[in-house]
């Protein structure tokens, strides 16, 4: 037997090894569906959408649909340094207010323990979680655009007439980034899936949220809820999500009650599984949208999640609001920043 035939027959095996077996189906449950269970992360530094701003670490991604071995290195070690708070200036003010060192009583933000953000791309190094439209970038539409930026000024104005003024995760009703739809993002990426031969519970970190999500094929309850109404089936091996009826925006920027989701749960190893989720709401975007991330087996552990230390944050945003319509505003300045 010569060598170049050993070689290629090494080879050979070594692909049959590494390899599912044709039709190899997922690992199932002790009642027959895809198993799809376990404690996951989906912290990472891909970001939703791929950046068009040509500056920083995010110049190294725009107009990139993927980057090669070399170029995501490059990104993710400059953007760990962008993010490292500890290297940053984490001192803030109110609205109109000068800037306060800490030691005259300013404003810190969190400092890098806090953050349980991601620390790579993820594997095929693609340049934003939106794989459709393939700009990798939210639809958005013209008028929310333009209502968001108005949003966005009251928002660091510290406007507030009433709490519902404010963001549902400011309310600690929603996580930013728990959903549905699940995105990564700074901290408490960790989310628990269970199944029963009945139900998928997903249990998210943030917020301590958790969906329980009927398989039985009943009809959607027309009843608004802030997460949904959520209903699931599988297709093939893939756990098809359909969730409807929000009590108004998702977490999702641009989303209304109007929005209907799609999510799919999919293993395709055994510490993996593919989470994919598309998005529709004609008030906010031209068309649906997709993303794709992966859910990371950890070993964790699920934190309590606590919004709002002590309880006090919202009223502080409130206080600080009415304390801020009290001021006098010189004739000659301009917006409040």
């Amino acid at each position: 037997m010569s060598n170049a035939f050993r070689h290629g027959l090494l080879a050979l095996v070594c692909i049959a090894l590494s390899t599912p077996a044709m039709g190899q189906s997922a690992p199932r449950t002790a009642h027959g569906d895809p198993d799809i269970q376990g404690l996951f992360t989906f912290r990472t530094l891909t970001p939703l959408q791929r950046p068009v701003i040509d500056a920083g670490a995010s110049a190294l991604l725009a107009g990139r649909e993927t980057l090669t071995a070399e170029q995501a290195a490059e990104y993710e070690a400059s953007r760990r340094r962008e993010l490292n708070r500890d290297a940053q200036d984490l001192t803030v003010r109110a609205p109109g207010v000068r800037y306060q060192s800490l030691a005259e009583g300013g404003v810190g933000g969190y400092n890098e323990f806090w953050y349980e953000r991601g620390i790579e791309l993820t594997r095929d190094k693609r340049t934003s979680l939106i794989v459709d439209p393939p700009d990798g970038r939210i639809p958005y539409r013209e008028a929310f655009q333009a209502e968001a930026r108005v949003r966005g000024a009251n928002i660091s104005n510290g406007f507030a007439d009433s709490y519902t003024d404010r963001s549902l995760s400011d309310r600690c009703l929603l996580g930013f980034n728990a959903g549905p739809p699940m995105v990564s993002s700074a901290y408490n990426n960790n989310v628990l899936i269970l199944q029963t031969p009945d139900h998928v519970v997903i249990v998210n970190e943030m917020v301590h949220n958790a969906r329980i999500i009927p398989l039985d094929g009943r009809p959607h309850v027309p009843l608004p809820q802030y997460s949904g109404d959520s209903r699931g089936r599988w297709d093939g091996d893939t756990l098809v999500v359909d969730t409807a009826h929000f009590l108004r925006e998702t977490s999702l920027s641009g989303s209304s009650r109007d929005t209907t989701l799609v999510e799919r749960f999919r293993r395709v190893d055994a510490d993996t599984v593919m989470y994919e989720f598309t998005v529709d709401d004609p008030k906010g975007y031209t068309r649906p949208w997709t993303a794709r991330m992966p859910l990371r087996r950890t070993d964790g552990p699920m934190f309590e999640y606590a919004c709002h230390e002590g309880n006090i944050g919202l009223a502080g945003i409130l206080a600080g609001a009415r304390r801020l319509n009290t001021q006098r505003v010189p004739p000659d300045a301009g917006p409040r920043q």
